[in-house]
């Protein structure tokens, strides 16, 4: 007999439990059954449900066999687990949840005719208990509520009713019923005030995979329990407010929130001195609608401030904070705090996570990343680490040069003895990251580079293997090889290169294009000669393949090209850029006495754009408000180091990138991996830079150009495209695409004549959790899933791509089966029959469009950037092949840097139910995706990304 033709559902038996069975373990956990009532929570019976289902299908024989009675059990104690070690408030769980959970074990676990057995089963019994009963009855809400100091009061049920009716205006393809019903099924009498508040988000969360207007709905519930918290907490008495109710007590919050924020110690004093009645009658209350469930979450657990564990914050106090701290200079501080708040609020454009985290408060570090140059000196090292502890402290993510410290087995003059070369100091600085975690908020993170003809490189390139000497291993530390071009022409050429140890060439560290290469052939000369003593000669392709094999096997270290980043620069004519930053994006200048800094923010290219393409005049308007706040950062920064503080104002660099790339091109129905995406990376990428630029001239006109801008190749009339031209000068057969739209001799003479304000102006970061945040695709990434669970510092989220689901809608194709099917391919609709080829194009994910189409992308991005991109290339099935083909095409095209190479992972989407799965309230890991051949989470949204964006 079928499981689908038993007449017992083997998930039912778990609830069956007789109220009188004393709970296993001694354990206090309950189940909430179908009616309400609590029953104690029986371990065995979930071992009883998964028997049940493994007879209906393979027969009483085969349970029997040692190796399936030792399945159940092990799949058994999984759940258990998974449900006992969650945070539970009430240590309650419901009876849908625990067979959810059998569902995700048995798919986990490989029994996929078990668990589509026990879907179906369970569906169908679903809908038998609908047509008996389509709601709960009413008396089931005759519950009451225990509050924290243990007094109970009445469930308010047109309380409830009304918070899920607001929650879903305006959202055509939500239905309070369904989550009201829903919420029913997960409360009981006596259930705490924290619990009945996590019931509708809970609720409304299952339904994000078959309608995902539910995210929005999840946010709304969500700020209902943020309301109550803030509100009770800055009033000092039990309140709530509904989403229409708040729009009156907005202003009189903020003041009180302002006061509370000062008296805690939290905020700058100085915002006490705004005119508080003037900004709070600029807040607009219905933005905080605008929020997607991820969103408002990740902001909710990270960047509310909060004191004594209780958020102080509401959304649109956030972003006039935040606002208000990126006015404190400005003439008219009102003016331009609201200016400011307009653009945050509206996710027009969004400021990097430290200026999120910090703005506004006593400490306001507010830039993303810091880049330093260690010197080949002790005292210098060591006062290099305790920079990087103080710089990650408020937030910062690093970059280190390591390039100038001697290699293993060179000479130590002062002692007579032999250098342990540079990794030792590498171990060092990668437990440093560990240790000072930014406020708790973040891991510290930290990114080391080293030039290819380092003595140590090929240690280097072993840093992130798990095998070897832990000792001469940095598990947590990201590396990077920083390439110049001569390498990459022997490589081709299949000659030699040479390993120096660089107390011996210590110009090589300096030099960059024919300069480089001249010095590096009379040393190889000195070489041969004996005039050196530490030097190794290799063959250079054995190098290259080493490097791709490590970052086939760890993901690092990343491949990153010295010599565009140097003779592209503006600021050539004063230093040398020694390495990117901990995210690849940034390339300044450093020495001994200047810590390069910067100040990062993006523009939602997704909300500047339609159908039609770029809305030009709204991009012109949010780039010049944009770079205002960029620019105003370097001066209210507050510097840890004097080397940092040196370096910003003297040279003023910001990064404004994008976000929403993907989402701009499906607004035009553009695919990815196309010539027209192609185009519009060039288009868009040329509007941005075009408007940029000229922000930055016109802050320049009104504050006055940067201290050292003579002599840069902007005083000289050199914009970012006409760079290209220098690079080409010191290449053989590099050609890359020179059209443009837009009035450039017009710019470059204004440019010229009238100066920049900042020395380097754009930059493309990962943007990993600001695009959260707006809700929108990440940086300029392709969509990795269109259905998938996304982790992150806050927990795991349902996420749908909602463009796709309105297609299919538009075609009758979104139903059940349709989402099985998305789960069963992992998010792709590549290999689902039934969906139209053109949707199939449109929609490809990650591993389904050429990389190739990436780099040619990011190439035609590049001719406009002045630093760098931070660039992801996915490769479904590597090989060296693919690997050399693919870092070689990023070279030629003249690219600057690249990021993570990408691969899928053993564990995707879960193939099973994904209720139970998203944010911290109920969450079940999955790893996103994993560096090749090695098992360690490499995710999409690597929390590491995050101090850049």
């Amino acid at each position: 007999m079928s499981l689908i033709e038993s007449n017992e559902l083997p998930g039912e038996v778990i609830s069956s439990a007789n109220q009188d069975t004393p709970v296993t373990s001694g354990t206090d956990y309950k189940v909430i059954r179908r009616n309400g009532k609590v029953s104690p929570f029986e371990p065995e019976k979930i071992t009883t449900a998964i028997t049940k289902a493994f007879i209906a299908i393979e027969g009483s024989n085969a349970v029997a066999s040692p190796r399936v009675h030792d399945t159940i059990h092990t799949l058994s104690e999984e759940i258990t687990r998974s449900l006992t070690q969650r945070d539970t408030s009430g240590r309650t769980f419901h009876i849908e949840d625990i067979q959810d959970r059998v569902e995700l074990a048995l798919m986990r676990g490989g029994h996929q005719k078990v668990a589509r057995a026990y879907v179906l089963y369970r569906e169908e019994r679903n809908k038998d208990r609908q047509t008996e009963n389509n709601a709960p009855s009413e008396s089931q809400l005759d519950f009451s509520v225990t509050q924290p100091d243990g007094s109970k009061v009445d469930l308010d049920q047109n309380r409830l009713e009304t918070i899920m009716a607001e929650a879903c205006d305006g959202l055509k393809n939500t239905s309070k019923e369904k989550i009201l019903s829903e919420t029913k099924r997960n409360i009981y009498d006596g259930i705490s005030s924290s619990e009945l508040a996590l019931a509708p988000i809970l609720a409304a969360r299952t339904l994000i995979e078959t309608e995902p207007e539910y995210s929005y709905v999840s946010a709304r519930l969500l700020l209902d329990k943020l309301r109550t918290e803030v509100l009770s907490f800055i009033f000092e008495r039990n309140q709530t407010a509904t989403q229409s109710e708040i729009a009156d007590i907005y202003p009189d919050y903020f003041r009180a929130y302002i006061k509370k924020g000062l008296t805690s110690e939290l905020l700058d004093p100085e915002l006490a001195r705004y005119d508080l009645d003037r900004l709070s009658a600029a807040i607009k209350p219905e933005r905080d609608t605008l929020f997607q469930y991820l969103g408002l979450q990740t902001l909710y657990d990270r960047y509310f401030l909060h004191q004594d564990e209780n958020r102080i914050e509401l959304p649109q106090a956030f972003f006039m904070r935040v606002a208000m701290g990126l006015a404190l200079r400005e003439t008219d501080r009102e003016e331009k705090t609201i200016e400011f708040y307009d653009l945050l609020s509206s996710f027009d454009f969004m400021c990097s996570t430290p200026t999120l985290f910090n703005s506004g408060t006593q400490h306001p570090q507010l830039s993303s990343c810091f880049l330093t140059t260690i010197s080949d000196d002790l005292g210098d090292i060591f006062k290099s680490i305790k920079d990087n502890a103080l710089l990650a402290k408020y937030s910062g993510g690093l970059g280190n040069d390591w390039t100038s410290v001697r290699g293993l087995g060179a000479h130590i003059k002062g002692t007579n003895g032999e250098s342990q070369g540079v990794v030792p100091f590498l171990k060092v600085a990668n437990d440093t990251a560990i240790a000072v975690n930014q406020g708790g908020k973040r891991k510290g993170a930290v990114c080391a580079y080293l030039e290819t003809w380092h003595l140590d490189i090929e240690e280097f390139l072993d840093l992130r293997k798990n095998t070897g000497d832990d000792r001469r291993r940095t598990h947590d530390m990201n590396t990077a090889n920083w390439v110049p071009d001569l390498f990459m022409e022997r490589v081709r050429e299949d000659a030699s290169w040479t390993l120096f140890s660089p107390d011996e060439t210590p110009d090589l560290h300096n030099l960059y294009g024919r300069d480089f290469q001249q010095t590096y052939e009379n040393y190889e000369t000195k070489a041969e000669n004996g005039e050196l003593r530490a030097h190794k000669k290799i063959r250079a392709i054995d190098l290259w393949r080493r490097m791709l094999t490590m970052l086939f096997e760890t993901g690092h270290p990343w491949i990153t090209f010295k010599d565009p980043c140097n003779i592209r620069s503006p600021q050539n004519h004063i230093g040398v850029v020694h390495s990117s930053n901990l995210c690849t994006e940034i390339t300044l200048n450093t020495s001994n006495d200047e810590v390069a800094v910067c100040n990062l923010g993006s523009i939602n290219l997704a909300a500047h754009t339609t159908k039609n393409g770029i809305d030009h005049s709204k991009l012109e308007k949010t780039t010049k408000t944009a770079m205002r706040m960029l620019d105003n950062v370097i001066d209210i920064n507050f510097y840890t180091i004097p080397e940092a503080r040196k370096s910003n104002l003297k040279h003023r660099p910001v990064g404004l990138g994008l976000m929403g790339f993907q989402d701009a091109l499906q607004k035009q129905r553009i695919p990815y991996g196309s010539d027209a995406a192609i185009t519009f990376a060039d288009e868009s990428m040329e509007a941005i830079s075009f408007h940029t630029i000229t922000a930055s001239s016109n802050l320049a006109e009104e504050r006055g150009s940067y201290a050292s801008f003579k002599g840069s190749l902007w005083s000289k009339g050199i914009l970012p495209l006409d760079s290209m031209k220098l690079l080409e000068e010191q290449r053989t057969n590099f050609q890359y695409d020179t059209s443009s739209k837009l009035d450039w001799e017009k710019l470059r003479k204004r440019v010229k004549k009238i100066g920049m304000r900042n020395s380097n102006t754009m930059a493309i970061a990962p943007t990993a959790t600001i695009s959260n945040i707006c809700g929108v695709s990440q940086s300029i990434e392709p969509s990795y899933q269109n259905l998938f669970v996304k982790s992150n510092m806050s927990g795991e989220f349902t996420v749908v791509n909602a463009s796709l689901v309105n297609d299919l809608k538009a075609l009758n194709l979104w139903d059940d089966v349709m989402i099985s099917d998305l789960k069963y391919y992992d998010g792709s609709i590549g290999e689902i029959d039934r969906i139209p080829q053109d949707l199939k194009t449109l929609y490809a994910t990650a591993f389904e469009i050429d990389s190739a189409f990436l780099i040619e992308a990011a190439a035609r991005r590049q001719k406009w950037i002045d630093q760098a991109q931070s660039l992801n290339l996915y490769l479904a099935n590597p090989s060296g092949k693919a690997l050399d083909a693919l870092y070689q095409l990023a070279w030629e095209r003249g690219l600057k840097t690249t990021y993570y190479l990408r691969s899928k992972s053993a564990t995707h989407v879960e193939k099973s139910t994904l209720k139970g799965t998203d944010g911290k309230l109920n969450a079940v890991a999955t790893n996103m995706t994993t560096p090749i051949s090695t098992g360690q989470v490499c995710s999409i949204d690597d929390p590491e990304c995050e101090a850049c964006q």
